[in-house]
């Protein structure tokens, strides 16, 4: 009996198709002999395949998926699984004639000797699965390309994520509990070293760092106040921080994504803000002889700095996704803003209301996260109900994020801003320069408020130092 590797381009001519057809990618020979040694090794193999997401449909024939579905529920039940049992569980349910017989599981578990070769006809059949997949999803794109009704660009967003979900679905790396405490090890050492208090990526404020320990990766932060709170303000400052390295951490590139504000505008507040110039004054012609080469100082600084901005009005979902994919591939940016989450659409689900589509632009911004691997920053509006419930103080609370309570579900930190001047009544009213930022949720850290300054006529928040004025006096 062979046991030698099969060599597919001499196999011998496929039984499912007919002359003169093309045949999908598939090996029948691999098939079989990977069926072969699950029969003769169930106890390990039948893991094997699970780990390596192999299921039914990774088979091409018929029959073989039959055989394949029938181990996999004999192995849920921990039933005793070789060719005498497949068997009898076949004929138990009226299915051992249509995978052709016992001569068929006989030929399979007789047609290896050995189970030596049964990670390479995984390898075989798995890799056959991935390019029919490829060609199913392929021609799914063809045939939507010619509906009128989908935009061009929605179509290519959807098209990459189907491509590429196909390829997420390859097992990944076998990481033992050894080597993710060692791991984690390495980050203690680090913290312990560096005295920092930071796991994720600084924002460039200590008291907000000392609060979150950073962004983290795979995480959805989300920003959220009333309007005019400065909350874009505060996401393009940390997103400044980033790419210019505050708090000793190296430079990173950060993309954002400006659904309501212009490219343009954005550099001028953020050439502005770091020059120290009213972007206001400016506007209005208020240029004093300094500010000329303050602003030419910024210019140079943050044109070299690795900052990509688009400001595509109403994106979708997947295409966001896609747009900060490829970035994501061809820049390592490190942190995605997104301002703000209300302008995103997410067509597919526009129909079933507004909260439900909300609910999937959410879920689908914490998904890319996870798959992207680092921190996505993402603003949101807050209802009136702070200011209905308090109009004292106008505090919020998670439940007065808009349209949907599953932005409070799916993000790992909320944090809502507020401006205690913008209150008559409130306590703090008399401070113009304080902010409030309440951590209202944090997964993996505490709650709490961090107490911030911000220069309204310079757009810019820091850190705030109790009992010192601005000036400091």
């Amino acid at each position: 009996m062979a046991t030698a590797r099969p060599n597919d381009s001499t196999e011998r001519p496929h039984p499912a198709v007919r002359a003169g057809e093309r045949v999908p990618p598939s090996s029948i020979d691999a098939e079989q002999g990977l069926l072969g040694c699950v029969l003769l090794e169930s106890a390990t193999l039948v893991d094997r395949c699970i780990e390596q997401h192999l299921t039914p449909e990774a088979f091409f024939l018929d029959a073989h998926r039959e055989i394949f579905d029938t181990i996999l529920r004999m192995h849920e039940r921990h039933e005793p699984i070789d060719v005498l049992t497949v068997i009898g569980r076949l004929r138990e349910e009226n299915r051992l004639e249509g995978v052709g017989g016992e001569e068929t599981l006989l030929a399979l578990s007789e047609g290896v000797a050995t189970t030596a070769h049964a990670g390479y006809f995984m390898e075989r059949v798995y890799d056959n699965y991935l390019r029919r997949r490829v060609i199913v999803t392929a021609t799914s794109i063809v045939e939507s390309c010619y509906d009128a009704d989908i935009e061009a660009k929605t179509l290519l967003g959807q098209a990459e994520q189907d491509i590429l979900a196909i390829g997420q679905e390859r097992p990944g790396e076998d990481k033992s509990w050894a080597a993710i405490v060692k791991s984690e090890f390495g980050v203690i050492e680090k913290i312990a070293r560096e005295k920092k208090g930071l796991t994720g990526l600084s924002t460039g404020f200590v008291d907000l760092d000392r609060q979150t320990l950073g962004l983290q990766p795979d995480s959805m932060i989300v920003l959220a106040a009333r309007p005019s709170m400065g909350k874009t303000s505060l996401a393009l400052n940390i997103a400044e921080n980033v790419v210019l390295g505050a708090r000793h951490q190296p430079p990173r590139a950060v993309a954002v994504f400006s659904l309501e504000m212009s490219a343009d505008a954005l550099a001028r507040r953020m050439l502005c803000g770091y020059a120290g110039v009213s972007a206001f004054d400016l506007a209005k012609g208020k240029v004093n002889r300094d500010d000329v080469p303050k602003l030419s100082g910024a210019a140079d600084v943050l044109s070299k700095a690795p900052i990509f901005i688009d400001d595509t009005p109403g994106l979708e979902v997947a295409e966001l996704r896609a747009r900060a994919r490829r970035l994501r591939h061809r820049e390592d940016i490190a942190l995605v803003v997104i301002d703000y989450l209300q302008l995103l659409h997410y067509s597919k689900f526009a129909r079933d209301g507004l909260q439900r589509e909300t609910a999937a632009i959410s879920q689908g911004i914490k998904e890319m996260a996870k798959e992207l691997g680092i921190p996505v920053l993402i603003l949101s509006q807050l209802n009136r109900a702070a200011e209905t419930r308090d109009a004292k103080s106008g505090k919020p609370m998670l439940s007065d994020l808009r349209d949907s309570g599953a932005i409070e579900q799916d993000a790992d930190i909320v944090m809502l801003l507020r401006r205690p001047s913008r209150y008559e009544n409130d306590p703090d009213h008399d401070d113009e320069r304080l902010a409030i930022v309440d951590i209202a949720k944090n997964r993996n850290g505490p709650i709490g408020k961090v107490r911030m300054d911000f220069d309204g006529a310079l757009t810019r928040f820091s850190d705030r130092i109790e009992g010192v004025a601005p000036d400091g006096t």
